[in-house]
């Protein structure tokens, strides 16, 4: 895996290594050698073995993994996303490249198996001409959070007595933040926290302003404590444009807090709209504060969706459940 610091699929690698290994099997964590994440593979008893995973120049990469690899006696051998995909080499181990998003798959060509972690990915791959019979759904799992206490709100600038709407990830465009500060500013009666970091922050905080809600909307960086973020809050919100999972959604499920999304990818996929969420078109600032307020407003039938969506969580996205899952396929692609 040569992921970030920082990132989704890279906190699924790390939950689900130290998943598999717990487990019982036998597993040889191939990473790049991000220093916190090594310090933490480690501290749970793995051994990882670092490489640059640099560009197409970087031969180097490419024979280290070939001899951690057989000196582990590797049956399978799993390419994380296009970069480890690009160095996995073949051998006597089955090859499995695992997309968590529309990826240009010419960096999976040496794979014997794909796997997508969507089911509307499995379909995209299929469709680009791979044999179905190589291409399978391996879900994500997330922490479950239904015992995590609830982050205090005073530090955060939000007020016990009003609703706390909740959205998390990158600043980035894609994201969408910028759809939720408009949509926010038709909420007058609830205040937001938008946590994460990246490029956007400074457009976001010049629209805030603009939008006249820099009392109510709140973008307090990166946080660790999604899941105490997400006990705290009475609606959690993803604005994302594109999105081809929402491990996010998955986090609310997991902490019973009810959903607005805009209808991407990955969140038109998982959430049964009225049911255990509300969908929404993307990019429209009104639709999503049409939605945020039937929630806010309706705490019957925003406990009804927060219920829905652990039920879900437990039946499908919960470590035990998904982890069968994994285990299960993995056996039957030893050679």
């Amino acid at each position: 895996m040569a992921g970030a610091a920082q990132g989704g699929a890279e906190l699924f690698y790390e939950r689900m290594t130290l998943a598999l290994a717990q487990s019982g099997n036998d597993v040889l964590p191939v990473i790049r050698g991000e220093p916190e994440r090594v310090a933490r593979l480690t501290a749970l008893g793995l051994a990882p073995i670092t490489t640059r995973y640099g560009g197409v120049l970087d031969r180097r990469s490419k024979s280290v993994i070939a001899a951690a690899l057989r000196d582990f006696r590797a049956e399978i051998a799993i390419a994380w996303m296009s970069r480890a995909a690009m160095h996995a080499p073949q051998g006597d181990w089955t090859l499995v490249g695992r997309l968590g998003g529309y990826y240009d798959l010419k960096y999976f060509r040496r794979c014997d198996h794909l796997v997508g972690n969507t089911r509307g990915i499995v379909q995209w791959i299929a469709g680009q001409g791979w044999p179905a019979a190589r291409v399978h759904y391996w879900p994500n799992f997330v922490d479950d959070f239904a015992a995590t206490p609830a982050a205090p709100r005073a530090p955060l600038g939000v007020p016990d007595a009003v609703p706390l709407v909740l959205a998390l990830g990158r600043l980035h465009h894609v994201k969408g933040f910028d759809v939720l500060i408009r949509a926010m500013a038709q909420v007058p009666e609830a205040h937001a926290v938008i946590a994460g970091a990246g490029p956007e922050r400074a457009a976001l905080e010049r629209l805030v302003a603009a939008c006249g809600v820099g009392d109510r909307v709140h973008l307090p960086g990166w946080r660790g404590d999604a899941g105490a973020l997400l006990k705290a809050a009475d609606l959690f919100v993803s604005s994302s444009r594109h999105e081809p999972l929402g491990n996010m959604v998955l986090e609310a499920f997991s902490a019973a807090t009810p959903v607005v999304a805009a209808a991407a990818e990955g969140p038109s996929e998982l959430i049964r709209n009225g049911q255990d969420g509300l969908l929404v078109p993307i990019d429209d600032p009104h639709a999503l504060a049409g939605a945020i307020r039937a929630v806010l407003h309706d705490r019957h039938g925003g406990s009804a969706l927060a219920a829905a969506g652990r039920a879900r969580f437990e039946a499908e996205f919960e470590r035990k459940a998904v982890l069968r899952v994994w285990q299960h396929a993995l056996s039957g692609l030893v050679r």
